[in-house]
């Protein structure tokens, strides 16, 4: 099996069968985790003598935040945030453990399926859930989606030979994107649908700028992707009376959140920890002893962690290629969780104000749009906005519960 085949198997219902798919992942990456940790070390000299000794940068994060055009400070109090929110996320795995008959999760469960629905929803019913969910919101933000339809530019079709996966391609500011999704039934498939559709309203939005400024900066980029994903789920836990149905979606959208705020962020706090020691002379069974001490840092003591996931840093391809890019996606998730709790708190008179935030595409900084927006990105608090919107998620699993 390949990677991405083999990964399959850790969201599959059966334990064991998870297990045993982690297993083999790092049972290969830690048979080459000599040589890999080898050019990871040259990655990480090359990077501090280019940037830190030749460019005079203060630190080997500095480089990526001038890139995603983010200051400094921010970038740390993001991460000082993530750090100190994550008992939230314990919470959540304390009572996905229940869920699944476990007294603890261990970590090859992090990812496992709760009880399935079974609920099927045709693809017609899905299109016209996402526009008529976008029309809600914002006419404007409907009739740009439906620009993607009329041009016939979504490929939702499951059929030999076509990618896996779900993605949006931008080509030309004034050329509607082109979104490939490959839609199943699954309730899950819907919030995709809202996805991808988000990335191109997105694009859209900004088509009065260049070919070289209408696409959004990184740390923007899942802005009207998640919160269009929101909205969706938003309006399916108001109309689905179902309690599986209902734990599906909540579920699904926590294990997301998760994989894209809390795990991206300690991977970037594992990457400073490892360019500090690398540069200090330090060994692979170093950087593996710190990693874990990352995990169970990043678990606390509500997740049980076998010593192969020691191999887990070696295996992501990030940290090799683009150093300490991965922040991006907690950055982004969790500004949009914090952007729709201010929508559900103000309603229609945060529309202009989102609305504007898109157009922008990448033509400013991220902390000049949103500070037009009255968001100032520097205070902890608006980073804790966005866990709180998680809370209130986990909360109403509890309620299910009970």
């Amino acid at each position: 099996m390949t990677r991405e085949e083999l990964s399959v198997y850790v969201r599959s219902d059966d334990p064991d069968l998870r297990k045993a798919a982690y297993d083999e992942l790092y049972r290969v990456y830690g048979d080459e985790g000599t040589l890999l940790a080898q050019i990871y070390n040259y990655r990480v000299r090359d990077w501090a003598n280019e940037q830190l000794q030749l460019r005079h940068f203060d630190s080997p994060i500095a480089v990526r935040n001038l890139i995603n055009d983010l200051p400094n400070t921010v970038v740390d109090t993001l991460l000082d945030v993530v750090a100190e929110q994550a008992p939230v996320f314990h919470r959540y795995f304390k009572l996905k453990a229940k869920w699944l008959g476990m007294e603890k999760l261990r970590r090859y469960d992090i990812y496992a399926p709760l009880s399935k629905s079974g609920k099927k929803i045709d693809y017609d019913t899905a299109v016209n859930m996402v526009l008529d969910t976008f029309d809600g919101f914002s006419p404007e933000v409907g009739q740009q989606a439906r620009r993607v339809f009329a041009d016939r530019h979504i490929d939702s079709e499951v059929r030999q030979g076509k990618r896996g996966g779900a993605f949006c391609a931008s080509i030309l500011p004034e050329q509607s994107p082109y979104v490939l999704i490959n839609y199943t039934g699954e309730v899950r498939d819907v919030a995709t649908l809202a996805h991808e559709m988000g990335h191109a309203i997105h694009a859209m939005m900004a088509q009065e700028h260049s070919v070289l400024t209408f696409h959004s900066a990184l740390p923007m980029a899942e802005t009207a992707s998640v919160f269009s994903e929101m909205l969706l789920t938003d309006r399916l836990l108001s109309e689905e009376k179902d309690p599986a149905v209902r734990r599906d979606l909540l579920a699904a959208a926590l294990d997301d959140a998760y994989a894209t705020v809390l795990r991206q962020a300690y991977f970037v706090l594992f990457e400073r920890d490892a360019h500090k020691l690398l540069t200090e002379g330090k060994t692979v069974a170093d950087l593996n002893k710190v990693y874990l001490e990352n995990l169970h840092r990043q678990f606390g003591d509500v997740v049980d962690i076998s010593d192969n996931f020691k191999w887990e840093w070696i295996s992501i391809p990030h940290i090799y290629h683009v150093p300490f890019y991965c922040y991006a996606y907690s950055f982004g998730q969790l500004m949009v969780l914090a952007l729709y709790r201010r929508y559900k708190e103000v309603g229609a008179a945060f529309v202009p104000q989102y609305l504007r935030i898109l157009s922008y595409g990448g033509s400013a900084s991220p902390t000049h749009i949103l500070t037009e927006a009255g968001i100032d990105v520097s205070d902890p608090d608006f980073w804790r906005g966005g866990f709180r919107v998680l809370e209130e998620m986990i909360d109403e699993l509890e309620s299910l519960e009970k």
